[in-house]
């Protein structure tokens, strides 16, 4: 008797029938969007709406403000107040400089090098958050008081012959000068700058850098050819983060500075609470915005990257 081995031919492999979602499935991301939605909306889009409409007004307090299309109001605010437009973009750029030079190395430390201790850097680069923004800026007015230690170490290595030189400082008295607006905008956006920065160093592969010693590549050249490229994200992010609040703060002008140091965001609050010429504050700081807004844009493209981090 023999037996017959016959090859069993598979059938036919049904495809899986692929469901469409049901409409509720595909409404939940938007559900899920619904609330920032209405925040932007209610807190951000409305305000805008109104701020636009008022810079478009004409009249007085007392007669009230309607609506008359004057978009004059625009030419006159930029043909007036242009000096301190243009001091708060200088002082906003210095300032996000030098955060990037003090940030840097400070991020780059705690990336690579800190240990056990990057915890504890981290919580001190945080720490000034706990600190009032108006006493943090009070603070300063000690620190470059005129008979400070930091004062008395400046002229003692002659800095401030410098600073004078440049028009940054007044002899040997540094407050109510721009170096005190430029050192309190500083101080006070630095950890906007250093955590960005921090953020895209640890990402970094370390294996990069021993790749890049494996052929020979000095410290100078790995930090050149690797670790500042694949930074860039932070450094945009940073340079962001600082220049644009730094462009419309205040405080530190008014508490660090004189009157020949005021910015624009000076200017647009006497507007609003001393002066009362809510057209003119409105006009100026949309001005301010598209000024920025502008510069962000060509940053963005100049530094070839859209990868924020």
């Amino acid at each position: 008797m023999t037996a017959t081995l016959t090859k069993e031919t598979p059938g036919p492999v049904e495809e899986p029938v692929l469901r469409k979602p049901s409409a509720r499935k595909r409404l939940v991301p938007y559900w899920l969007l619904l609330p920032g939605i209405l925040w932007l909306l209610v807190f951000f889009a409305l305000p805008l709406v109104y701020q636009a409409s008022t810079s478009v007004q004409t009249g007085s307090l007392e007669e009230g403000f309607q609506v008359t299309w004057h978009f004059r109001t625009y030419l006159d605010a930029f043909t007036e107040y242009w000096p301190q437009l243009l001091r708060s973009l200088l002082y906003a750029g210095t300032a996000t400089l030098l955060c990037l030079l003090l940030g840097y190395p400070l991020a780059y430390l705690i990336a690579f090098k800190a240990g056990r201790w990057r915890n504890l850097l981290l919580v001190l680069v945080i720490a000034p958050f706990f600190t009032s923004f108006l006493i943090r800026t009070l603070a300063w007015k000690t620190i470059l008081a005129d008979d400070s230690l930091v004062v008395d170490v400046l002229n003692a290595l002659h800095v401030l012959d410098v600073t004078s030189w440049l028009g940054w400082t007044e002899g040997e008295r540094v407050l109510a000068t721009p170096m005190a607006v430029v050192c309190g905008l500083t101080y006070n956006f630095l950890p906007f700058m250093i955590l960005p920065l921090y953020t895209s160093l640890e990402r970094i592969d370390g294996r990069l850098h021993e790749a890049a010693q494996d052929l020979y590549a000095s410290p100078a050249t790995t930090f050149r050819k690797v670790t500042f490229p694949l930074s860039m994200p932070g450094v945009v992010s940073g340079t962001l983060l600082t220049f644009i609040p730094a462009s419309g703060d205040y405080v530190n002008a008014e508490l660090l500075g004189s009157t020949d140091t005021k910015m624009i965001g000076n200017v647009i609050q006497s507007q609003f609470l001393r002066v009362l010429d809510y057209p003119t504050a409105a006009a100026l700081s949309f001005i301010l915005m598209a000024i920025v807004l502008f510069m962000v844009t060509v940053y963005i493209r100049k530094a070839g990257t859209e990868d924020l981090v």
